[in-house]
């Protein structure tokens, strides 16, 4: 895509999933990225192992595009690691030009029950975590005076309610207006902030309803596309965005939902005939 090749970017929980394939991407046309990654704070072996494992998949795919990458571990919802993280990207670097915030979690319970400190570290990482980020480099490009590009992975849960995960669903509504605000501050520095809004996509976090075909085919029944979406797909709306061919593009968050976002129980007309 066009003005992409000789740029630097960092891609934040980018070990596995969506997050794996935007670097992939973003390295096959010629960008050099720094890819973060964290364990979990309990530290379970499996997750470890999860982690690391993606962190070489992701590592092996970069390095046959011939562009350079990096690993960078930090807890993006931790104000000082997230300064540190920038600090060791832009001595190996000399700086970014895109930051894809990609690092979310989320926990799963009835609101009622669910416990205030799942709520808030919900909200942590995939929230504060993208405004810190954020700022960081948008800090860099205005001390250099230079342009930027940040791309937020949102969720068609900005706008569909997501009973049962509610700290997802509102840092996701939060990074909505996130962008939004972020772009419209910052316009006139040449700094654009967009979003991406992946419907139901086959990537680990989903291994519940991936790989039960009944649960598959429960989810894929409510997308009008009738199919779950690739995260290959997701990634390349991506580059689009931090791209020279989306330069009059700020402030949009562009929903890859395979027509989720359409209201799909209108489908068959019910309410109007």
């Amino acid at each position: 895509m066009k003005g992409l090749a000789g740029r630097r970017a960092l891609v934040t929980g980018g070990s596995s999933g969506i997050g794996q394939a935007i670097a992939v991407r973003l390295g096959e046309e010629g960008v050099d990225v720094a890819i973060n990654y964290v364990g979990r704070p309990e530290g379970a072996l499996a997750t470890k192992e999860a982690i690391e494992n993606g962190v070489a998949r992701c590592m092996e795919q970069l390095a046959t595009t011939g562009t350079k990458a990096v690993l960078v571990a930090a807890d993006v919802s931790d104000a000082d690691q997230v300064r540190a993280m920038f600090g060791e990207v832009t001595e190996r670097f000399g700086g970014i030009d895109i930051l894809i915030n990609n690092a979310g979690i989320q926990i799963v319970g009835d609101t009622d029950a669910l416990d205030v400190a799942d709520f808030d570290k919900v909200l942590a990482v995939n929230l504060r975590g993208s405004f810190l980020c954020a700022q960081q480099a948008i800090r860099g490009w205005l001390d250099a005076d230079r342009p930027g590009s940040i791309v937020n992975v949102s969720s068609v849960h900005q706008v569909i309610p997501k009973p049962r995960f509610v700290g997802y669903s509102v840092s996701k509504g939060g990074m909505a207006n996130l962008t939004r605000t972020l772009a419209l501050e910052y316009a006139g520095r040449g700094i654009r902030v967009n979003g991406i809004g992946p419907g139901a996509t086959v990537t680990p976090i989903n291994r519940a309803w991936v790989d039960d075909p009944v649960k598959r085919a429960m989810v894929e029944a409510h997308i009008p596309m009738r199919r779950a979406g690739d995260a290959s797909e997701m990634a390349a709306a991506a580059a689009f965005l931090c791209s020279d061919d989306a330069a009059y593009v700020t402030g949009q968050t562009l929903f890859v939902d395979g027509g989720l976002t359409l209201y799909p129980s209108f489908e068959t007309s019910w309410s109007s005939e």
